[in-house]
Formats: C-alpha cells, sequence, structure tokens
C-alpha cells in the first residue's frame, strides 16, 4: 500500500461514517479525545469498541439513577452514597446492591461524534447487570454527540458476588459518526452476497436478522445452564479458574424440545443459527419483540467485525444470557429471541475479532464466562 492510500485509509477511518474502527480510536487516544488516568492497554482496543476501565473507588448507592439533564453524576452520587469502597487492592461487589464507579476514560467528542455503550460478552454471561452514565444523560449507555466529561458504571451483581479492582474492564465503547444503520433491503442483499449465516440456507430478516434458541438435546450436551444461588465470590481476574459445577446447574433438555424459565433465574443458552460478522460491518443484539414474553434475552450486546467470519466460514453461535421476570415462561426449540442489527464500519479496522487477538469467545458453542474452566464431558 502506498502512503497515499495508507493516509486516505486513516483519514475515511477517522471521518467517514459509521462505527469508528480500531485504527481511528488509537488515532482518538493519541490526540487526546479519548483520555485515561492509566496508560491505554494494548489490548484495550477492539475492532470496534474500546474497553472501560474502573477508576479506583466504588460507590454503595442506595439505588439506581440517572442524573437528568441538568446534573453531573458526581452530584447524584454525594446524595445517594451510603459508602464509599477501595478498588485498588480489590474489592467484592455483592449481590443484591447497586454500585457506582467512575471510569478511568473521559472523552472530548466533537459533535459529529456519538457513542454506546454496552457489558462485555464475560461481564453478561455472570450476570452483572452493568450500564455506562455520563453527565447530564437522560438514558443509560448512550454518548451524546460532542460530549465532553467523564464516564461511570452502575453495576449490579444479580448471580454471583464479584472481586473487582482498578482497571478491571465490565463495559466496552462504540464511537459512531453518522446513521451507520443497515436497513433490511441492504441487509438481504449482503447475506446474498457473503452469508451472514452459517450452514442456515436461509435467513429471516425483520428489522435485523433473527436469531432462535436452541433447545435440541438430540447431540447429548446440556442445552443450557441455570446459575446456582449461594455460590461464592468470583475474581474477576481468574480465568479458567474455577469449577463450574459450583456455579451452575446443567439443563439436560427433554423430548418437547422445551424449557420452562422459572422467574428470577438466569441461565445460559444458545442459537441455533452460526452468525458471521463480515469485515466491514459490526453488530448489536437487540430483543425481538417485548411482546414474545416474560424475559430478557442478552445483556452483552455488541458483535465485533470478524466474529464467525473465520474458521472455514462456518459462523459462530451466539451466546444467549436469559432471565425470566415475574412469571414462568416456557421457551421453545426454534423460537425467535432476539435480533442482530448490523451496522456499517467507517471504514474496515486493522484488526478482526479472533484468536490472533486473543478473543475469548471466537469459536464457541454453548460457553460459560471465561472465568470457568470447560464443562466436564460425560
Amino acid at each position: 500500500m502506498s502512503e497515499s492510500e495508507a493516509n486516505n485509509k486513516r483519514n475515511s477511518s477517522l471521518h467517514g461514517s459509521g462505527i469508528l474502527p480500531s485504527q481511528a480510536l488509537r488515532e482518538l487516544i493519541q490526540a487526546g479525545v479519548i483520555s485515561s488516568e492509566d496508560p491505554a492497554l494494548p489490548d484495550q482496543v477492539q475492532p470496534a469498541s474500546l474497553d472501560l476501565q474502573l477508576g479506583s473507588v466504588a460507590y454503595r448507592v442506595r439505588a439506581s439513577f440517572l442524573p437528568g439533564p441538568d446534573r453531573r453524576v458526581a452530584e447524584r452520587i454525594d446524595e445517594m452514597a451510603m459508602h464509599e469502597i477501595d478498588l485498588t487492592r480489590g474489592a467484592v461487589l455483592e449481590t443484591g446492591c447497586v454500585y457506582i464507579v467512575p471510569l478511568q476514560e473521559r472523552l472530548a467528542l466533537d459533535p459529529s461524534i456519538a457513542g454506546m455503550a454496552n457489558p462485555k460478552s464475560s461481564t453478561g454471561r455472570l450476570n452483572v447487570f452493568t450500564r455506562m452514565i455520563a453527565d447530564r444523560a437522560g438514558e443509560f449507555d448512550a454518548v451524546p454527540p460532542g460530549y465532553r466529561g467523564p464516564l461511570y458504571a452502575e453495576i449490579a451483581p444479580n448471580a454471583f458476588s464479584i472481586l473487582v479492582h482498578k482497571g478491571t474492564r465490565l463495559n466496552q465503547l462504540r464511537l459512531r459518526r453518522g446513521s451507520p444503520d443497515v436497513e433490511d433491503e441492504a441487509l438481504e442483499k449482503l447475506h446474498e452476497e457473503v452469508g451472514l449465516l452459517g450452514d442456515e440456507a436461509a435467513a429471516q430478516i425483520r428489522r435485523g436478522l433473527v436469531f432462535t434458541v436452541d433447545l435440541d438435546r438430540s447431540h447429548g450436551k446440556p442445552v443450557g445452564f441455570r446459575a446456582k444461588r449461594h455460590t461464592g465470590v468470583i475474581d474477576l481476574r481468574k480465568i479458567a479458574h474455577y469449577d463450574p459445577r459450583e456455579f451452575w446447574e446443567p439443563m439436560a433438555g427433554n423430548q418437547r424440545r422445551e424449557l420452562i424459565l422459572d422467574p428470577n433465574e438466569f441461565y445460559i443458552l444458545a442459537s441455533r443459527e452460526s452468525v458471521r460478522i463480515p469485515p466491514a460491518y459490526a453488530a448489536e443484539m437487540i430483543p425481538y419483540d417485548t411482546q414474545i414474553g416474560e424475559f430478557r434475552v442478552h445483556y452483552a450486546g455488541f458483535f465485533d467485525p470478524g466474529f464467525g467470519w473465520k474458521d472455514g466460514g462456518g459462523g459462530t453461535r451466539a451466546v444467549l444470557e436469559v432471565r425470566s421476570h415475574e412469571v414462568p415462561f416456557v421457551l421453545e426449540h426454534g423460537q425467535a429471541v432476539g435480533r442482530l442489527v448490523y451496522e456499517r464500519l467507517a471504514a474496515e479496522p486493522d484488526q478482526l475479532y479472533g484468536a490472533a487477538i486473543g478473543s475469548s469467545y471466537h469459536s464457541q458453542g454453548l460457553t460459560l464466562s471465561k472465568h470457568f474452566r470447560p464443562w466436564p464431558q460425560g
């Protein structure tokens, strides 16, 4: 590639419309548009997002809150905080409690750039409910165009108490310019050209790519896992460390290929479809329809460019984080539970999701978070 071509690629990634790719995020860090208390870690920049790091202190608060259009988060913390917790040596965040943690990153965006945050995959698979808050925000996980100021994480562990430290990464941030959404007609054309699914012959495209739940037990393996209650603490620094049987109950499935979701229980399930995200696109998993049942699917919804794209092109299944609400609900094999909304990138990223950059779930099936050892066979 000539110097002129390289400059054009760099400029398109910084100034084009779409989700900003990894090289553009690095440029913004170098320019001070994204700043941090500590130097950015090499693996903090993902193909189409930036991992956000917890700061040195957490505040136990009485309740979740939004600051509203005229308030800063720090002001609301002063009103709502019950006590302050030092994270520099590590601290346990307990189930049933709500915490606010100032993040190490700050933003100084120009008016053309906005942002959206989501929990990281490992965060969602532990049923740690976390959302990002910005000053004067009227909604969670949203950064308005031109925002200048600090960022905060609201953290509410729901299944397991967790041990976190300064620098722990629970959230990730995407920055976008313009409107990068891909409408259904363009998504159908993209599927015809490159294939957005693995071995599936057809794709259901209705306000995004529809995906369904896999409850077929014919493979002889669990169809899902349900979180146990009253377990030990999970240290988020420990990878492939914990015996999953101490934290999870396997769901064997049945001949009817259905699963009754118990109220307020948390399940890990998998999609029937194997998903593929082309290099010039990113995706976000969102609920299929709020009227299809009393349950929530997927806390962590970002899918990076390259997810399921390599490894022979067969795609990678999506892991579903499912929580029922007030009443028991019967979930059936093949039931539509969510949609993948695809978005264009401003330019192809200089790195793709996968083993080459240490991605944890690049070849996953029904997979628990990276903190657990593989489920024993037999």
